[in-house]
């Protein structure tokens, strides 16, 4: 299923752009991660254009040792002159300071991260906990859910609020998603 992914994301010619130019980018544990990713597959399997309503790429990185909000800005800086030209919005976050905003942007507690994988492992949806760079696809929950169209609460970021907010914002643009407030148990 991850050759299928794979084959799948490329179709944005944005993601296949981004990773293209991947090495002048020049981002510590960088990662192509989210929307971007699993949007392109869901407008695939409804017949749209891969980069159809995409709002932007997402890029994450991690380096605990600047975690200031002008570091992150010098590396936007970097990544938006590498890919400007693109015509898309592409923001970059350094997952070793999310925790610094977080709770003041959506009211919740959200714990120091380890790595950029990490935040990609604290998603709201598992089915959309994916990330990709050259030669690496990172999916801890697997593809199934994210193929399956399936919908569930992530239980390392229980904020229901947030989740029913985001899987009806899904489900507004992919009306075939299904949401299941909490994980089926496994076979």
């Amino acid at each position: 299923m991850q050759d299928r992914f794979l084959s799948d994301i490329l179709q944005n010619r944005h993601n296949r752009a981004i990773l293209d130019r991947w090495s002048a980018l020049a981002l510590p544990d960088g990662w192509l991660v989210a929307g971007c990713l699993f949007q392109t597959v869901w407008n695939l399997q409804a017949g749209r254009d891969p980069a159809a309503d995409i709002k932007d790429y997402d890029l994450f990185y991690f380096d605990a040792t600047d975690t200031s909000e002008a570091g992150e800005r010098d590396r936007q800086a970097h990544v938006d002159a590498v890919l400007g030209d693109l015509g898309v919005v592409i923001e970059v976050a350094n997952q070793a300071r999310v925790h610094l905003w977080y709770e003041s942007y959506f009211g919740q507690l959200y714990r120091e991260l380890r790595s950029a994988r990490d935040g990609i492992d604290r998603f709201l949806v598992p089915a959309t906990c994916v990330g990709v760079r050259p030669g690496e696809c990172y999916a801890p929950n697997g593809l199934a859910l994210l193929y399956d169209g399936l919908l569930t609460m992530n239980p390392l970021t229980p904020h229901r609020d947030l989740f029913e907010r985001k899987a009806a914002s899904y489900r507004a643009r992919w009306p075939w998603l299904r949401i299941e407030p909490e994980l089926p148990p496994a076979r």
